[in-house]
């Protein structure tokens, strides 16, 4: 299982959110607290949105805690939305192309958790992407695959729908394979506009999320463990919702796959 934050709200330095705080993503990456791996060192990447659609990205195969790029980098880029990934690997190979986030167009995705025996049908859920987007799916994880389906399925005009479609199809597909847990998600992902976070499980195991207003930064973290563990403010995401974050505002909506 991974690590991962993201953040939107006014500019900040992603060393506020990447390595600064006591429970930051790098020492999360070293020894996480609400997960199954404790470590997560098989890649780290980073997403961020300044002047332009396109995020700037970062991935590479070091260890978060070993990688001196990700803290140079940290603390001189200031951005508004930024998403940030430790990558604990569940069977794929440990390359550039295996890392979080993935980003295609405006888009950047990354995700905890799993579905289930995928290796078993990956050639499947593979050729169910379009031709349109196939040239994009660089690595081989079930990560990956989720984002190419979510973008085949509308993800631009109606994400919480395309989420639904395409999670509903990949448990369906671990189900018919007979392989449990048949999907743990914890998604975060953005246009460049807002931020969307999925928590859902197909078991009572889904990967927790929470969010919290920072009132100095003006901004909200939206992470897989608090980044302070003695803040008292961080709000659980409950199993099943999808959200949606602004500058301002939190929706938090049902999510149910169409199963």
């Amino acid at each position: 299982m991974c690590r991962w934050a993201a953040y939107i709200g006014q500019p900040c330095f992603l060393e506020d959110v990447v390595t600064r705080p006591d429970h930051s993503l790098i020492h999360q990456s070293i020894q996480a607290t609400e997960c199954k791996t404790q470590t997560n060192a098989d890649g780290v990447g980073l997403a961020w949105y300044d002047h332009r659609p396109v995020p700037g990205l970062y991935r590479d195969t070091h260890p978060a805690w070993s990688d001196p790029n990700l803290k140079s980098l940290t603390a001189q880029v200031r951005s508004r939305l930024f998403l940030a990934h430790v990558r604990a690997s569940t069977g794929t190979a440990t390359s550039r192309n295996n890392c979080h986030p993935f980003v295609v167009d405006n888009w950047a995705f990354m995700h905890n958790g799993q579905v289930g025996g995928f290796e078993k049908f990956r050639r499947r859920a593979d050729m169910l992407i379009p031709d349109e987007l196939y040239h994009e799916r660089k690595g081989a994880t079930d990560s990956e695959v989720l984002f190419l389906l979510g973008l085949s399925e509308g993800l631009d005009e109606r994400p919480l729908e395309a989420m639904e479609i395409v999670v509903g199809l990949l448990q369906r597909m671990s189900r018919n394979k007979g392989c449990k847990p048949h999907i743990r998600l914890a998604a975060a992902f953005s246009d460049g506009e807002k931020l969307y976070a999925v928590r859902y499980a197909s078991d009572d195991h889904a990967p927790t999320i929470y969010h919290r207003w920072s009132k100095s930064r003006q901004g909200r973290a939206v992470v897989s463990e608090p980044l302070v563990q003695t803040e008292r403010d961080w709000q659980a995401v409950p199993p099943g919702s999808f959200c949606t974050f602004t500058e301002t505002d939190v929706e938090i909506q049902p999510f149910r796959p169409l199963l």
